[in-house]
This record gives structure tokens, C-alpha cells and sequence, in this order.
């Protein structure tokens, strides 16, 4: 449930769009070289003014039995599930059943020690509290499934303390998250999921939206996407191979940052309810949408349950990510151009990527960059040739490159640093795709134009 960082390092070779290429044609390139390198599996969404111009599913939901994605299929959204715990808590307060300036205390006396905590410090992620995650995995017994009383009831014992005032700063918490699930369900007197589905799924008719904990009450779904992570031998595992004591198997009874499930079809008719009055009014919505001032005068970039971003080129987008036992979640809203970006996969590898600054650039009628690298077989006699150390003046350490059984290495000669496998390429183009690295070599000149992310530097053979 972490929040996923954003930043893409995608590894590109610049192909420029003729303008006789659409969008359509340019999102299904995109996606297909990501899926192609092991970068994206799962489904995408892009619409404009509610209108999904484009709509895909690439790869499989279950690797055992090789059962495809559809576009109907239904992912866990991690903390993408934030935004519908934030509207939980603006429809009580619509209700008249809370105050966003409540205590913490008034809810969850248990947690009286926390002191001036209110609830919309959590919605903020400014109330200063400890990680929940990090608290039960050192004092609670795996080998059962917690629930959010039981985090309650583990905060309450081991009273541990804050790390900062409220408002002081802004500090994103899925502690935060979890106990507004746990307000809501003790105000409403139901549970967080029942509460959800007769005030949003329902009224939204979004049929195919439930909250759902695969390992803390099992159900059959149908078309549900089974969420994979790598191992470290590199091959995608179910999370559940590790066993009960694995994290999100023992954490799999929490509600409120996360275990809501979803589809692309649902999470677009959510977003288009969020254009009209039909859950809430435009004086929520300036709520929902907007940041809060921290005691030393700065304006967040989080509002109730969504991550905010005002841009020049774009205008205000509103966007937010999930990552938790295999899924890798992401929706974006272009407020001022009605323009909306769904991914969900169910694959959480080292390469696994969000393309939003791709899709963004290509819905904007943007040059965009798409990967396009052809693999090649290569020899140990023929990487021979690269084989040396090489220096930069950009940098105080070497590299060294060699060969091993038919592969090229690299191995920066740093402290700790370890040697990587480098895949090779058309044009001496070499990548080790994990760390977004890309090497050129040059044996003529004897030099390697190195790029990890944005930085570029010139190597020289010594």
C-alpha cells in the first residue's frame, strides 16, 4: 500500500509521431513495447470527455493456467482504494454523523494519547503517526491475519510515539488511512465494505467494485486478476508462496488503505461521478481537491485521498498510485481538460512501469518517446571487444566491463556496488533494464555513452 514513486526511467530510443499517427495507434505502441520488455501487464484505460478512447488488456491473469486478461477482469487497487475511504468520510460528515475537525480521540478512544490527531489530519496525511506496518511486524504473531481493531488494539499497548506534531508536516501514512476506515465503520455502524458499496459502488452502479480480502475471507471471483512479485531468482511468484508470516498475508484484514477491488469500467464511471453533483457538491469537491497548510506555511500536494498537481501545460491533475501484494495501480484525472488515465496490473516486477508522463505527452498531441530496441544474439567472441575498464570525468569511480559465459557485465567499482548483466542490442546498444541503464558502446573511438534515467555521461576506455 505504499505509494508508488512515479518517476519512469524508461530506457527509449526517440521515434517521433508522424501526424498521421492517432492517439489510439500511439497508446497501443506505448504499451506494447512495455508489455513486450516485461514492463506493464495488466489493463489500460484512456478516456476524454467520459469517453474511453482507448481500452486494452495485455498479458495473463493467472500464469498457471495461462487464463488471459480481459478488460472486465478485476484488480486489488492498493492504496488507489484511498480515495473512496477519503469520500466515506466526506459523505458522514454530509450526513452530519462527524467533523473533519473532530478528534481522532472522539472515534478511536483507544488512541487518546495521540493527542490533538483530527481527522482531517489523516485525510491529509499530516497527523505525524507511527507506521502501522512497520509496528506489527515486529510485535504481532503472523501466524494469524490482523484486522484493523487488532492494529488498534497493538497501537493502544505499545503506545509508540509520534513522529512529529500534527501539522507539522506532510508525511504520507497508511496508519492514517487505515484508522479512517476503522471511523468509518464505528460511526456508521457497518462494516467498511458494506458502508462503501450502499453509499458509492451502488449508487454509481459500479457492479464489478467490492472490498475484498483474498486471504482473510476467501471468495470466488470471477475474471479476478491474480497479483504476481519477483522473487529473487526473477521469476514472478504468487506473494502467498512465502507463506503466512509474509507481509500482506498477515496484514491482509486491513480496510481503509487499501482492499478495495476494481475494474477499468467501474473506476470510469467513479471518475465521471466526480465531475457532477450525483455523491458530493463542488464545495466538497474544492475540499477533496485541494492540499492543506502545514504549521510552517506550506501548501501540500494532497488532498482527501488524491495526490495534486497544478501544471502549466496540463492544469490541474489529480492522480494516485497503489502498489500491495502484486498490483501496481494507477488513475489519473485531468480536471480542466476531462481527460482520464487508468492503469492496472498485476504484475509488480523491478521493471514494472506507469507510463504517465508517456500518456500524457501522447493525449497533448506531444512528440513522445517509445522504447524500440531490437534484441540480438551475441558471442563471447564477439563482446570480447568491449572489455576494459572506463572512466568518466563525471564521475570518481570506474566501471569495469567484462565477459562471463556469454554474457556482458558491468561492475561499477564502488563500495557495495555489484556486478549487473548486461543485455545486448542492436547497434551496440547493451541495457540492464532493473536500474534503467543504457550503454552504447563505441570500439572505434573506445567509448561507452552511458545514460541511467536522465543523466548522460561520455566513458572513455583507459
Amino acid at each position: 500500500m505504499k505509494q508508488l514513486n512515479l518517476t519512469l526511467f524508461l530506457l527509449v530510443a526517440f521515434c517521433y509521431a508522424s501526424n498521421a499517427q492517432t492517439k489510439v495507434e500511439l497508446l497501443d505502441s506505448l504499451f506494447t513495447t512495455l508489455y513486450s520488455h516485461g514492463k506493464f501487464n495488466g489493463n489500460v484505460l484512456v478516456a476524454e470527455g467520459g469517453k474511453p478512447i482507448f481500452e486494452k488488456s495485455y498479458g495473463k491473469a493467472e500464469e498457471q493456467s495461462g487464463r488471459l486478461l480481459t478488460t472486465e477482469s478485476v484488480f486489488e487497487l492498493a492504496s488507489v482504494s484511498k480515495q473512496f475511504t477519503a469520500m466515506g468520510i466526506v459523505l458522514l460528515q454530509k450526513q452530519g454523523k462527524l467533523k473533519y475537525d473532530d478528534l481522532l480521540s472522539r472515534y478511536i478512544p483507544e488512541l487518546h494519547f495521540y493527542g490533538p490527531i483530527t481527522i482531517r489530519h489523516l485525510l491529509h496525511h499530516t497527523a505525524g503517526l507511527p507506521d502501522y506496518m512497520e509496528v506489527m511486524d515486529e510485535h504481532w504473531d503472523k501466524t494469524k491475519i490482523a484486522t484493523n481493531a487488532d492494529v488498534i488494539k497493538t497501537l493502544a499497548r505499545l503506545q509508540p510515539k509520534a513522529e512529529f506534531a500534527p501539522n507539522e508536516k506532510y508525511e504520507y501514512s497508511n496508519t492514517g488511512y487505515m484508522l479512517l476506515g476503522s471511523i468509518i465503520e464505528r460511526v456508521s455502524k457497518k462494516s467498511y465494505g458494506v458502508y462503501l458499496n450502499k453509499f458509492i459502488f451502488k449508487p454509481l452502479q459500479m457492479k464489478h467494485t467490492l472490498v475484498y480480502r483474498s486471504r482473510f475471507q476467501p471468495q470466488k471471483l470471477e475474471n479476478y486478476a491474480l497479483g504476481y512479485e519477483q522473487d529473487s531468482t526473477g521469476r514472478k511468484v504468487l506473494p502467498d508462496s512465502y507463506g503466512q508470516t509474509y507481509y500482506t498475508h498477515f496484514l491482509d484484514g486491513i480496510v481503509g488503505d487499501g482492499m478495495v477491488n476494481s475494474n477499468l469500467e467501474d473506476l470510469l464511471r467513479w471518475d465521471q461521478a466526480l465531475y457532477t453533483d450525483k455523491l458530493v457538491n463542488q464545495a466538497d469537491k474544492d475540499q477533496i481537491f485541494n492540499g492543506t497548510t502545514t504549521l510552517d506555511g506550506k501548501k501540500t500536494a494532497y488532498g482527501f485521498g488524491w495526490m495534486i498537481k497544478d501544471s502549466d501545460k496540463y492544469g490541474k491533475i489529480v492522480n494516485h498510485s497503489g502498489s500491495w501484494a502484486g498490483y501496481i495501480t494507477f488513475i489519473e484525472r485531468h480536471l480542466d481538460h476531462q481527460k482520464t488515465f487508468i492503469a492496472l496490473q498485476n504484475n509488480a516486477m523491478r521493471r514494472t512501469k506507469i507510463p504517465s508522463a508517456e500518456v500524457r505527452k501522447i493525449l497533448y498531441g506531444e512528440k513522445v518517446e517509445i522504447e524500440s530496441h531490437k534484441p540480438i544474439q551475441v558471442t563471447s567472441q564477439s563482446l570480447a571487444r568491449y572489455e576494459g575498464m572506463y572512466a568518466s570525468a563525471d564521475l570518481s569511480f570506474k566501471i569495469k566491463i567484462y565477459v562471463k559465459d556469454g554474457s556482458l557485465y558491468g561492475h561499477g567499482q564502488a563500495e557495495k556496488q555489484r556486478p549487473f548483466k548486461l543485455d545486448a542490442f542492436e547497434n551496440q546498444v547493451f541495457l540492464y533494464e532493473d536500474a534503467s541503464i543504457k550503454m552504447i558502446f563505441n570500439p572505434e573511438s573506445h567509448t561507452m555513452d552511458y545514460t541511467q534515467g536522465t543523466k548522460k555521461m561520455l566513458f572513455t576506455k583507459e
